[in-house]
């Protein structure tokens, strides 16, 4: 299946007031079988109201302490979510959902989790209306001019990194220097 067909066929629609909904059933879902020393949260572009977004939830999802990816590749493989990949610092699995993803699960390690840009990124935008306004004219932009799949992804992630180092910023982290 090629990476846009993994997806559904709306590059971006409007924001949609179920999608806090929609994650929350994921969330239950996953903590009925990771159980309560994970952390989850909703992150990407459906968890800020208004923003206009790939019709996929986004979740951040912290190890426990005593956690591994391989022991997360047999709780998620039992409820349908596929065997998390490396992408970038973090590792990711899918729930597909008629052959095209529903959701992303981000997996950290606790050590990445207070500094993981997918989070930094989420919550400065959902504070931050005119950051939110830029970014959405920029994806709107570019899926107008026909960039999509990772090209879509690689034209977005300096803008990300100014913002995710401006939340760096406010919580008195030190500026990444690498493409996100």
């Amino acid at each position: 299946m090629a990476w846009a067909d993994k997806y559904p066929a709306e590059r971006l629609v409007e924001y949609d007031p179920d999608w806090p909904h929609r994650y929350a059933q994921l969330e239950r879902a996953l903590r009925t079988l990771l159980g309560p020393d994970w952390d989850i949260e909703h992150v990407g572009s459906t968890s800020v109201p208004g923003l206009a977004a790939k019709p996929v939830i986004d979740l951040a999802m912290r190890l426990p302490a005593t956690g591994t990816i391989d022991g997360a590749r047999e709780v998620l493989a039992e409820a349908g979510w596929s065997a998390p990949v490396l992408v970038g610092d973090h590792w990711a699995a899918f729930l597909p959902s008629s052959g095209r993803r529903r959701a992303i699960g981000h997996l950290f390690t606790a050590e990445q989790w207070p500094e993981s840009h997918l989070r930094l990124f989420a919550a400065w935008l959902r504070e931050h209306d005119e950051d939110r306004r830029r970014y959405e004219e920029l994806k709107r932009g570019l899926v107008a001019r026909g960039i999509w799949s990772g090209d879509y992804t690689d034209a977005k992630s300096e803008y990300v990194r100014q913002i995710v180092n401006r939340a760096r910023a406010a919580r008195g982290l030190t500026e990444l220097d690498h493409p996100l």
